[in-house]
């Protein structure tokens, strides 16, 4: 490699599969069947990587284009954990290359028309704790393979149309189902039509109103805001309780907590001799 002939490309991948390379050079580069693109969609800051566990000092950050990477689909989480290479290239003989990251956006923020991004190194899942938690909590996520439960029935899952929205955050229907209020409090409001089509949310209060109508509160707003008409999917949410897991979803045999476990005024208790 020469000094004058260098340039750098970047290949991110989703989740998904669906993968788009760019390069800071003013013409394509082309090499492991990737087609590196000359515009805008995406450049990284100068790196500086670490021998430690310590995320790398780096950002990514582009232009949020249709082209490329927009910004309903970073408000959907499609990009979220996506992988992400970088090499040094020499664009007169693309083989003289060296790859000089590899890891995963991990936070992304919108502004402006942009996007930044930060960049995780694959050292990064060393820093999570591992092992199993003693907690009288569940420590299963709702739904997954140690909860064990089927969250499609409609017990669980309710399908509207949108009547209201305020702010894209707080969602009201006039004729909702009979469930009882709460039901739906940390569980996911998913839209399923229209312009914020595949933006999902975290519950924060679900609140029944007087003649069957039902008000809905996220814990921030959407960053599309739905509109009426548009299919809203509510998923129940479970507080992590043995009493939730028993009552609500019939589920005690899976319940992944330790209800049982003596608190910490047990354990500071003084204790008395026999």
């Amino acid at each position: 490699m020469t000094a004058t002939t260098i340039c750098r490309a970047w290949l991110v991948r989703r989740r998904d599969g669906f993968g788009l390379g760019f390069t800071d050079h003013d013409v394509a580069l082309q090499f492991d069947g990737t087609t590196f693109r000359p515009d805008h969609g995406m450049t990284a800051r100068v790196l500086m990587q670490g021998a430690g566990l310590s995320v790398d000092n780096s950002e990514a950050e582009g232009a949020l284009t249709d082209g490329a990477i927009t910004e309903k689909d970073l408000l959907a989480g499609k990009w979220d954990g996506a992988e992400l290479t970088l090499w040094e290239v020499d664009w007169s003989h693309v083989d003289a290359r060296r790859k000089i990251f590899a890891g995963s956006l991990g936070e992304v923020s919108r502004s402006d028309g942009a996007f930044r991004a930060e960049l995780r190194g694959l050292s990064e899942p060393l820093n999570a704790a591992w092992g199993r938690v003693y907690h009288p909590r569940c420590s299963a996520r709702l739904g997954d393979r140690a909860c064990g439960k089927d969250l499609g029935s409609d017990s669980y899952t309710v399908l509207l149309g949108l009547e209201d929205c305020e702010d894209g955050r707080i969602f009201r229907f006039s004729d909702f189902p009979a469930y009882d209020s709460g039901w739906f409090e940390r569980g996911v409001l998913a839209v399923l039509g229209g312009e914020a089509e595949g933006l999902r949310a975290q519950i924060k209060n679900d609140i029944a109103l007087s003649e069957g109508g039902r008000e809905i509160e996220l814990w921030k707003s959407l960053g599309i805001h739905p509109v009426a008409g548009d299919r809203i999917r509510l998923t129940a949410g479970c507080d992590k309780r043995s009493e939730t897991c028993r009552l609500k979803f019939n589920n005690y045999l899976n319940f992944r907590g330790f209800p049982h476990l003596p608190g910490e005024d047990w354990l500071l208790a003084p204790q008395t001799g026999g």
